[in-house]
């Protein structure tokens, strides 16, 4: 090999190290009512659903006694699957009576790390309900951060927390970033404008993420309130939606389990970290 060629040989493995191409998968899923009323075999289910992740966020953990709980008997299942796991569980959040949740983060631990076990954004607790949940992630010392949003419903006017946290996130945070939950809102509706103008994108479009009741000439989707927005940095390699349910006549035991279903994403970071 000549010296010219050596040189590009070492300007391309040195490419290499700086750039992070490492898949990233995260679920995230608004578990209905996640707490007590969840038995055995509905957490096992819920843990064969996503086990084959990297991250898991979870909306509407329960705020009182058994939300805690079931995220750490989950997190115990899903040790028995053949990865290990570890978790971590937001406070209850500041929210109005009746509306206070928790929120949690499920992950395997053998390639993704933290350095702290997150906080909520307590900055925007009053202009939203039940304040965000932030937790900083590592992947071989690159940090990706992802927030984890459960807006308040739909006939309550979440656009007006989703406007407050794109401005908070525009203006207070780094990226990578990533922000994953239930917005109430469909993607495609203007109160997104801010953060797509900024380059962020959204998972998926036209995918309906919610059952309906009872299934109605083969259909039991209903509305595309659930996604994963990401910052420009984060390169999306594929997303969709786990329709676990597949069949009418699965929807009565589907709904057990929760009114959603789940909305993932695979990526990479490409951008070194100062």
């Amino acid at each position: 090999m000549n010296k010219r060629l050596f040189l590009v040989f070492l300007l391309f493995l040195s490419f290499s190290a700086l750039s992070q191409k490492t898949e990233v998968s995260l679920i995230s899923w608004n578990i209905r009512d996640f707490g007590k009323t969840k038995n055995g075999a509905e957490l096992e289910k819920i843990a064969e659903i996503v086990r084959d992740t990297d991250i898991l966020a979870i909306q509407e953990v329960v705020a009182g006694y058994g939300g805690a709980q079931a995220v750490a008997k989950l997190s115990d299942i899903l040790n028995r699957k053949g990865a290990q796991w570890d978790y971590v569980i937001s406070s209850p959040t500041n929210s109005p009576k009746y509306a206070s949740e928790r929120y949690a983060f499920i992950w395997k631990t053998k390639n993704i790390k933290i350095k702290n076990r997150g906080w909520l954004l307590d900055e925007l607790n009053l202009n939203i309900d039940r304040e965000p949940f932030l937790l900083d992630f590592y992947l071989n010392k690159q940090k990706f951060t992802v927030i984890n949003f459960h807006s308040r419903p739909h006939d309550k006017n979440p656009e007006s927390e989703i406007e407050a946290l794109s401005n908070f996130v525009v203006d207070s945070l780094r990226t990578p970033l990533i922000i994953a939950g239930d917005f109430n809102v469909d993607e495609k509706e203007p109160v997104f404008d801010l953060l797509k103008s900024k380059g962020y994108k959204a998972t998926i479009t036209n995918k309906k993420t919610t059952l309906k009741r009872t299934c109605k000439r083969g259909e039991y989707l209903n509305y595309a309130i659930d996604n994963i927005f990401h910052s420009i940095d984060v390169k999306k390699n594929d997303g969709g939606v786990i329709d676990f349910v597949k069949l009418c006549n699965r929807i009565e035991q589907a709904r057990k389990i929760s009114d959603h279903i789940p909305v993932f994403l695979i990526f990479r970071i490409e951008r070194k970290q100062p």
